[in-house]
């Protein structure tokens, strides 16, 4: 924080630093101008949260708030404003602006203050891996493809969570079930109970078995609405697949299932029935998504049962990876997509613009309207 001294004309300026995110720092400076200013005082802020809180702070009852810090700022700026004997105000003014005037110049200097710890150096690559590994928990391989370190380094990292040293899972592929040729050829689908998810604790899984790409939602239950919801929402995630393996569930056998699959073309395969190993692909992807979920559960613990599976998901397809594929599993199931590869098409003759000269056929990549792409011994232009 900064302020002008009244009796000498110059600005002060008091700065600490606070671990935490933004709205931490900003309370913890507020708290420190009212402990520093008894007398009466404006508390000049370009932030609408801090605006916001302190404005209904007077007298009012705190509520637990499940960030222990957040809520112990929170406590103390309660007490500090509730025993204020002398008055204060608080005004917000518009960041990063250029008027003239004490209040924006204030404005100014704080920005300046806080710019040398928002501008600080990132830590080294074992350092950002080690900090992302305690965020997002991936493999071994998955640290290896992101940060390009060693094997033996990303292995240290995961062998100091225990979490991850007791869940660690091997990183080959798993099943023995026929498997596509290519993303959306073959999928798995099932449902897996997770009891923590409360009344959400019905998750529908839903595997590609050439790319591994997986696809999760979190129901109240596994009636036939609650499948064909699924099936739509991992269509507009993944596409749509050639054919469907599942289990003999009702649902799954269901004429209503039945006409969804051939309204959306596409093919249905039931396993053996009473066979474990029939869904070993899916049935295995059900263990992989507890073993992220209950990796990142000191992370995530207060989150919703939904925000809490899309963080997992984002792990797996995103980050987690195998030896023997290095590449996450959204990589292989779009990047493997021929229809994504970029074809050359006809030749193509072009006039030069600076020199209204027309040049030899190049091979036209793509075009629409106004712009086109040819590829041209120096490149594509």
């Amino acid at each position: 924080m900064t302020w002008k001294d009244l009796q000498t004309q110059q600005w002060e300026a008091d700065v600490a630093e606070v671990e935490g995110s933004h709205q931490v720092a900003e309370l913890a400076a507020v708290i420190r101008a009212f402990e520093r200013f008894p007398e009466p005082f404006n508390l000049v802020t370009d932030s609408a949260y801090v605006v916001g809180v302190v404005s209904r702070a007077d007298q009012a009852i705190l509520q637990e708030v499940s960030n222990t810090t957040l809520f112990e700022l929170l406590s103390k700026l309660v007490k500090l404003i509730s025993h204020r004997e002398q008055p204060f105000f608080v005004m917000h003014t518009r960041s990063h602006t250029d008027l003239p005037g004490y209040i924006a110049e204030g404005n100014r200097r704080a920005d300046a203050l806080t710019a040398p710890a928002a501008m600080a150096p990132l830590p080294n690559i074992f350092e950002q891996a080690k900090l992302s590994h305690q965020l997002f928990h991936q493999n071994t391989s998955g640290l290896v493809r992101q940060f390009h370190i060693t094997r033996e380094q990303a292995k240290a990292i995961v062998a100091t969570r225990p979490s991850c040293n007791q869940l660690a899972l091997s990183t080959l592929s798993a099943g023995v079930n026929p498997r596509g040729l290519k993303s959306c050829e073959v999928w798995q689908t099932d449902v897996t109970h997770i009891p923590q998810f409360g009344r959400s604790k019905y998750v529908h899984v839903s595997v590609d078995t050439f790319s591994s790409a997986v696809f999760a939602s979190a129901h109240t239950g596994e009636k036939i609405s609650d499948v064909i919801e699924r099936l739509i929402q991992a269509f507009s995630f993944m596409g749509i697949p050639r054919e469907l393996k599942t289990d003999n569930g009702p649902a799954y056998c269901s004429r209503e299932f039945s006409s969804f699959l051939q309204q959306w073309g596409v093919g249905h395969k039931t396993g053996i029935p009473h066979s474990p190993t029939g869904q070993v692909v899916v049935e295995r992807t059900h263990r992989e998504i507890k073993r992220v979920l209950n990796q990142q559960q000191q992370v995530s613990k207060i989150e919703t049962p939904q925000t809490r599976l899309a963080r997992a998901l984002f792990t797996m397809n995103f980050l987690n990876g195998t030896f023997e594929f290095l590449n996450p599993p959204i990589v292989r199931h779009f990047g493997a997509n021929p229809q994504l590869n970029i074809k050359e098409r006809p030749p193509v003759i072009i006039c030069d613009p600076e020199t209204g000269r027309t040049a030899r056929p190049h091979d036209l990549v793509t075009w629409g309207r106004g712009y086109a792409c040819m590829s041209t011994p120096t490149g594509l232009k």
